[in-house]
């Protein structure tokens, strides 16, 4: 089912949602603080994070790609956005979050061009990518953390509250409801699942596949871009490697909402249920003190047990 689709959420689309309710239930047996407003509330702030990250990476895996340059777009964009906070020039500081985002942007045109122009394959590219904003970081930092610190407005959106609710959960539900609403409402909703399908196809429609593809990657540098500012805000500092753990979660939280890594299916919804799970499923198995090698595991056989599923069902269809 595309994203686009009018029809009500799907199987795929509700069970993680269900699998977020059942956690918590089950977890309230053992931790009976899961149940508690504070904790939720806490939940609902950390899962933003990886949630407006989630959201590129799921108009980029709808065309069948996906981006593994995650991890140093959101480290970039945290360095580059505390670095001009923490000169204290007002001006430079109004410019770090507008700067991070172009940072993002440019970066997902740069995926794009080799994805849609040189035809490499998306997985090589920007893992490519990714390893190169490795090496201008170090070279920047000279390894060590960088010198900066976030700005008001950054702390005010990873940490403050509106009416009680996190900031950076009204943001991410804020920015999942545009997106989704401009998938529904455009053509390029439409063009990035017929890609996915068979894009070949798609071309020979008469639709510019290369300018879908570009306009996806900048999308998804957005969104990577503007976690790593949340990050930073709740941080209050960036740091090296900043953005690692949060490539395998994302690819997860996608999957698991129903969205085929194969291309072609998905919903924006279904990836906030992934985003949900994955950060109880994290929060419970750090009250656990299952240490980070187990947890990698279980995200790699989670993703594995989906992508199995979503063949067999695809094949059924």
């Amino acid at each position: 089912m595309s994203t686009q689709s009018k029809r009500l959420p799907d199987l795929d689309t509700l069970m993680p949602f269900a699998g977020a309710v059942v956690m918590i239930l089950g977890g309230s047996l053992f931790f009976p603080q899961i149940l508690g407003l504070g904790y939720l509330g806490q939940q609902l702030q950390i899962a933003s994070f990886l949630g407006v990250i989630a959201m590129g990476a799921t108009v980029v895996i709808l065309l069948g790609h996906i981006d593994l340059s995650v991890p140093w777009i959101v480290g970039g964009a945290a360095i580059l956005s505390t670095s001009l906070a923490g000169t204290g020039d007002p001006v430079l500081t109004a410019l770090a979050i507008p700067a991070a985002l172009v940072f993002g942007a440019a970066i997902g045109l740069i995926n794009g061009f080799g994805v849609a122009i040189l035809r490499i394959p998306s997985m090589v590219w920007t893992l490519a990518v990714n390893s190169m904003l490795l090496g201008i970081a170090v070279l920047n930092t000279g390894g060590f953390n960088p010198k900066g610190e976030a700005s008001a407005t950054m702390i005010w959106m990873a940490s403050g509250t509106i009416a009680g609710i996190p900031t950076a959960f009204a943001l991410w539900m804020g920015l999942t409801a545009l997106l989704a609403l401009f998938l529904g409402r455009t053509g390029f909703g439409r063009y990035l699942s017929s890609i996915g399908y068979n894009e070949k196809a798609t071309f020979l429609s008469g639709v510019s596949t290369p300018s879908v593809i570009f306009a996806a990657f900048a999308i998804a540098g957005l969104c990577s871009a503007f976690g790593g500012v949340l990050l930073a805000g709740y941080a209050n500092q960036a740091y090296q490697s900043m953005g690692d753990p949060y490539l395998l979660p994302t690819i997860a939280a996608v999957v698991i909402g129903g969205t085929s890594i194969l291309g072609g299916r998905g919903r924006l919804l279904g990836t906030v249920g992934g985003v949900l799970f994955i950060t109880l499923l994290t929060s419970i198995l750090s009250v656990m003190q299952i240490s980070n090698a187990w947890r990698s595991i279980i995200f790699g056989v989670i993703i594995i047990v989906m992508l199995l599923v979503q063949t067999l069902r695809r094949k059924e269809s």
